[in-house]
């Protein structure tokens, strides 16, 4: 760095401050956006589906297991992006959770006594439900590639509204 003159070294050391200044700004705006995709745990599956079904839509459950991978890029590159973006109603059940959640009947389950009731042993699975809580649309099972996923799940979206608009 000796050959450099102190004017360029002065403009690089700026430069790696704006640039250090920069990674921050973008690290922070992940930080706030991180939060966009996470999804809400199911509560109480008859109100939920109901304003679903108000909306035209199905509910549609991912079914996750903490520290899944396949399940976080699920969830995060397609179910969440389609909750936030298109009002997708969108819940997460988690296996071998004891979260308390209400089934389409009002009985009070956790989570993982439904997801096993539902014999889901995979995950992610994404479920479409409509009236009285009826499978709509066949299960998306595992994570599968990621270049055909978001083309499979607007696959099942569509043949579950299709169904809703049948019945």
């Amino acid at each position: 760095m000796s050959s450099l003159s102190p004017e360029l070294v002065g403009s690089l050391c700026l430069s790696r401050r704006a640039w250090l200044g920069a990674a921050l700004s973008l690290g922070a705006v992940r930080a706030v956006g991180a939060s966009l995709t996470v999804l809400p745990a199911a509560r109480s599956l008859h109100q939920e589906l109901s304003l679903a079904l108000r909306g035209g839509n199905p509910l549609v459950v991912m079914v996750s297991l903490d520290g899944c991978p396949f399940c976080k890029t699920a969830r995060e590159h397609y179910l969440s992006p389609l909750r936030h973006q298109q009002g997708l109603p969108v819940v997460q059940m988690d296996m071998r959770s004891a979260a308390a959640v209400q089934d389409f009947k009002g009985a009070a389950l956790t989570h993982d006594t439904l997801v096993r009731a539902w014999s889901v042993a995979i995950a992610p699975t994404v479920l479409f439900f409509g009236h009285a809580g009826a499978e709509v649309a066949p299960r998306l099972l595992g994570a599968g590639s990621r270049d055909y996923y978001g083309a499979y799940l607007e696959q099942r979206l569509a043949q579950a509204r299709s169904a809703l608009k049948r019945s």
